[in-house]
Parts: structure tokens; C-alpha cells; sequence
């Protein structure tokens, strides 16, 4: 099983990063976990560049997202929506078939009062227009905050590590 983790936030020391970055690292050796790290080399979607040749960028994501099983997004909320790059990644992936039916879900590790809502409620709307097939238990919330990191940038606790697992382990089963 392929599952590319895909980050909403370009911030270096992002704990949505570090959330995507211990599934890999917890992922049991059935799962290889592919990390898509090219959301800042994204052009602005505009749909007149939506043809052969795509950008180089742009090619690498949809054939990663082609290749993948299953995709599992992590992203904050910014200004109570999804950030601006991760909607432009989301855009690029209308034009293609890529993400057509297959199995996605996400980890919401804001541990804001708002929990970040606002940004999933908007990643629902979008992946519905991009007819994926969101597996609702994989969909979880784990709050994780700084203290949780290591300084390898990973999430040392062991709750909150299984609690990534599982969500990874339930989309991959799908």
C-alpha cells in the first residue's frame, strides 16, 4: 500500500509536517508512506497552463498522486480557511483523474479552540468536487502542539504516535 501524505503548510517547523513525517516513520512495513514536499514549487493555478506540457511541478504531482493508493493530507487553517498553496495544490489536481475515486482522509492537528474547522470543512467541499472517496474514520483529530516534538521534528508522544498510526492503518485498509 501507497499512501502519499500530502502537508498544507510551508512553514519550516510545521506540526502538520511532523504529524506526516511520523506516519512515515511509525508506518509498519506494508505502508510505504511517500512525502509530497514540493507544494512551494506550485505555479499559481490558472487553467489556460492546465495542458501538455505542465509545468515540471505539476507533472510530479499528479503522477505521484497517480501512483499513490491513498493520500492522507494534514494542514493548518489560515485566516479561517485552508492556506492559499494548498488550495493551489487542490486546483492543480482538478485537471487530472488522479485523485478520481481514490481513498483519502486527514489528521487535524490544530489544537486551537477552533480545532481548525473551518480549513476541513473546506477540504471536504473541495475533495467532493474532486469525487475521492474520504474514508471518514481515518479522518481524525489529534491535537498536536510543539511540546510533542522532538528535535528530530518528529512526535515523541506514545499516545499520540498511535493515534497517527491508527489513522494511517485504517486508510490503508480501505
Amino acid at each position: 500500500m501507497r499512501i502519499l501524505s500530502v502537508c498544507g503548510s510551508l512553514r519550516e517547523g510545521s506540526t502538520n509536517a511532523a504529524v506526516l513525517r511520523t506516519a512515515r516513520a511509525v508506518a509498519p512495513p506494508e505502508i510505504d508512506v511517500d512525502s509530497y514536499d514540493r507544494l512551494g514549487d506550485l505555479p499559481h493555478f490558472n487553467p489556460d497552463d492546465d495542458q501538455e506540457p505542465l509545468h515540471p511541478a505539476v507533472a510530479d504531482l499528479r503522477s505521484r498522486l497517480e501512483s499513490a493508493d491513498a493520500v492522507l493530507f494534514c494542514t493548518p487553517e489560515y485566516a479561517g480557511a485552508l492556506p492559499g498553496s494548498f488550495k493551489n495544490l487542490l486546483d492543480w489536481s482538478v485537471g487530472a483523474e488522479a485523485m478520481y475515486r481514490k481513498p483519502m482522509a486527514w489528521i487535524n492537528a490544530s489544537w486551537a479552540a477552533t480545532g481548525a474547522a473551518n480549513a476541513h470543512a473546506s477540504l471536504r467541499i473541495v475533495l467532493g468536487y474532486l469525487n475521492v472517496d474520504i474514508v471518514e474514520d481515518a479522518c481524525v483529530h489529534i491535537p498536536v502542539g510543539r511540546d510533542l516534538l522532538d528535535a528530530d521534528g518528529l512526535v515523541h508522544d506514545e499516545a499520540t504516535r498511535a493515534a497517527i498510526l491508527g489513522a494511517l492503518t485504517t486508510l490503508a485498509k480501505r
